[in-house]
């Protein structure tokens, strides 16, 4: 099967033939190895809950030193897809709780800390419980005020993010950066350049590897996510990804897209489940896109702001590529974070 040029790294393993076994380079890093500086103002420690589906999640909790003797409002934060929170999602919670929120980044089913067998697997269904098992964790911590729960996805979590808002009206307002919809990119490819015909190729391709992985008792894994050394000629993005994962920018030994891959069937499940169906009924609750302006995904958050009913917002952020909303702080708008959360979880 030939590779369709362009692919978002999410969709390029799932084009390749490549269903080899990949191994973690450390880079002399450990367990407890953050890629952001934690704040002064700030605690973090590590917490664990279960989902619906009975895996226990880990995360961590962010909660600002100084808070008095009121309930906080609070965010649940994960993304990107294949990372750990230790990336992103944890610079997202330490930022967030330095402005007066308790933020929960946390690690979602079947990968990093938290359990879930067979590891590095991915559900549209399933990851979208792990953010309402967040919010059943935040709304019974005893600093927290249940009735002000916000979410921020990052990336393909993004998705996730809107799905999961969608059902669950305990959640008050929802945030992405930098968004996939993973279901739309696994099914349709990047900016939809899967015909039927590919279509058709894949999924008898990955009814094939489920014969192969059942024969074998294990599941095998598909393409390495970033490859530890570029060739030069790889598309921008793919060249940016490598610069967050496979450097000591955002490296971390668990993060699926530093050292891995997904298992070869991950695909299956997103091919037929669409995440951004409801969206229209996140409303009257506000959703705020941001994106970057030169971000190859930036057709996704602009989407979902058409579909989406008010009230909404769609923040574009000057010459930031995708990865820039990942850990660029000067880059990432955490004052507008800031000022939207404030103004809907009262």
């Amino acid at each position: 099967m030939k590779q369709i040029a362009l692919l978002s790294i999410a969709a390029m393993f799932l084009f390749t033939q490549a269903f080899s076994q990949t191994k973690s380079n450390k880079m002399g890093t450990t367990s407890e190895h953050y890629t952001f500086q934690l704040s002064d103002k700030v605690t973090r420690q590590k917490v664990h809950f279960k989902n619906r589906y009975g895996i226990m999640l880990t995360g961590n909790l962010y909660i600002p030193k100084e808070h008095g003797n009121e309930p906080l409002p609070a965010l649940a934060i994960c993304g990107p897809f294949g990372a750990v929170k230790e990336q992103s999602s944890g610079l997202y919670a330490n930022q967030m709780a330095e402005r007066g929120f308790v933020a929960l980044a946390f690690d979602p089913s079947y990968t990093g800390e938290s359990g879930g067998e067979p590891r590095n697997v991915a559900s549209p269904d399933i990851n979208t419980e792990d953010f309402g098992a967040a919010v059943d964790f935040l709304g019974i911590h005893k600093n927290i005020d249940r009735k002000k729960i916000g979410i921020i996805g990052i990336c393909g979590f993004a998705g996730f993010a809107l799905n999961a808002t969608t059902a669950d009206k305990r959640v008050k307002a929802v945030a992405t950066t930098s968004m996939y919809d993973m279901s739309r990119v696994m099914s349709k490819g990047y900016n939809d350049a899967t015909t039927p015909e590919q279509r058709a190729k894949i999924l008898e391709q990955l009814g094939e590897q489920r014969w192969k992985d059942a024969a074998a008792g294990t599941f095998h894994a598909g393409a390495i996510l970033n490859a530890e050394k570029l060739r030069g000629d790889e598309p921008q993005f793919v060249k940016e990804y490598h610069d967050y994962y496979r450097t000591p920018r955002g490296f971390h030994e668990r993060s699926l897209n530093s050292t891995g891959a997904w298992n070869a069937t991950n695909a299956l499940s997103f091919m037929n489940a669409p995440l951004l169906t409801y969206i229209k009924e996140i409303s009257p609750r506000p959703i705020l896109l941001i994106a970057g302006e030169n971000a190859h995904s930036r057709y996704f958050s602009e989407d979902a702001y058409k579909m989406a009913a008010e009230p909404k917002e769609l923040m574009i952020i000057p010459n930031a590529v995708h990865v820039d909303l990942y850990d660029k702080i000067d880059v990432i708008p955490f004052d507008k974070l800031e000022t939207f959360f404030k103004e809907y979880l009262k």
